[in-house]
């Protein structure tokens, strides 16, 4: 009939697409991570580089240089994005991020112990003292907020993560500033950097990254029951402390493995779960997958960009996501709907 209006899509397309278009937006983004650095390639070359290689300084360049980094940024980034959205819909807090359970201080008092005890100056040397750390402070906070009557709840574990995180800052600070080579190493450590890195550490990283992921998928739907009150999802056959758990662990393992491997990455698993619930809205089933293929691009854009602003040296990625992520914050604050949770 003429004139008739074309019906509206319906909410599962509109998700599946927005799937699609984040996975096209990965493939650009990692295409620019190739490309784009000191020495910028020319996409013919990095497929040469990729799919037939001669030797020359390109291939090294791209093969040895830019596929690690961009392989690492995409794993960090999608661990970040799933850990932020876990962590608010957890805490029902649209200002949570991973960091919230002391993950990033205790990794950082632990990297501070392990240069100033045993002189480890390497990225090799003290990534599992990074994760060792961050699964320590995980497991304090997760204790510490279950010492009330009502055991762990979302406003115990985060007040006990702030409270611990304050005091490791506090002890990673003193310790760093009475030795000038641990606060080198530290100093190195806690800016957020992607430079350096190689396969070796994506590889020694990604089992812990691969279950957290596979937790965080399994927690997606008990998530969406906690969402309606904890005595309703009780009420519904939902097991809350196995939820609760299952989803402290997947955060945990996941950033845990992104701060050993990087440093901390501020404002991706703050930023990003706002952005995924714009556009999936509060369905964990949908938000998760999106969150964590957002975060992926911004963080693989922001190196990038880190690389472009000052070449031929560069900015961190770290100090890039903080400028990108502090202003896009505010403006999402001021749209009060996207921060509702």
């Amino acid at each position: 009939m003429a004139g008739a209006e074309t019906p509206p899509a319906s909410p599962r397309a509109r998700r599946t697409g927005l799937l699609f278009v984040l996975l096209g937006l990965i493939a650009l983004a990692a295409l620019a991570s190739l490309a784009v650095g000191a020495k910028a390639i020319p996409p013919d070359q990095v497929w040469q580089a990729l799919v037939a290689p001669t030797g020359g300084e390109n291939d090294s360049v791209v093969r040895q240089l830019r596929v690690p980094r961009t392989l690492l940024a995409l794993v960090v980034g999608l661990a970040l994005g799933v850990a932020g959205a876990l962590m608010q819909g957890h805490t029902r807090n649209p200002l949570a991020d991973p960091g919230l359970l002391g993950v990033s201080a205790g990794a950082g008092f632990f990297v501070v112990l392990a240069s100033q005890l045993l002189g480890l100056t390497s990225l090799y040397g003290y990534i599992w003292f990074a994760f060792a750390g961050a699964f320590t402070a995980s497991v304090l906070v997760f204790l510490l907020g279950s010492l009330g009557r009502g055991g762990p709840t979302p406003v115990t574990l985060a007040l006990a993560g702030v409270a611990l995180s304050q005091l490791l800052l506090a002890l990673t600070t003193a310790i760093a500033l009475a030795d000038d080579r641990t606060l080198d190493t530290f100093r190195f450590w806690s800016v957020g950097s992607l430079a350096n890195r190689d396969l070796g550490i994506l590889t020694q990283v990604a089992p812990f990254m691969l279950a957290g992921l596979v937790l965080a998928a399994m927690n997606g739907p008990a998530l969406n029951t906690l969402a309606l009150g904890e005595d309703v999802a009780r009420g519904l056959g939902q097991n809350v402390a196995l939820a609760r758990a299952t989803g402290l662990t997947a955060i945990t393992l996941l950033t845990g493995a992104a701060v050993a491997a990087c440093g901390p990455i501020s404002f991706i698993g703050l930023v990003v779960p706002h952005v995924a619930r714009y556009f999936t809205g509060p369905d964990q089933r949908w938000l998760l997958p999106a969150a964590g293929m957002i975060g992926a691009v911004l963080l693989v854009a922001s190196d990038v960009i880190g690389r472009v602003l000052v070449r031929p040296a560069e900015l961190p990625v770290g100090v890039v996501v903080g400028l990108i992520g502090a202003p896009f914050f505010v403006a999402l604050v001021r749209r009060r709907k996207l921060v509702r949770i």
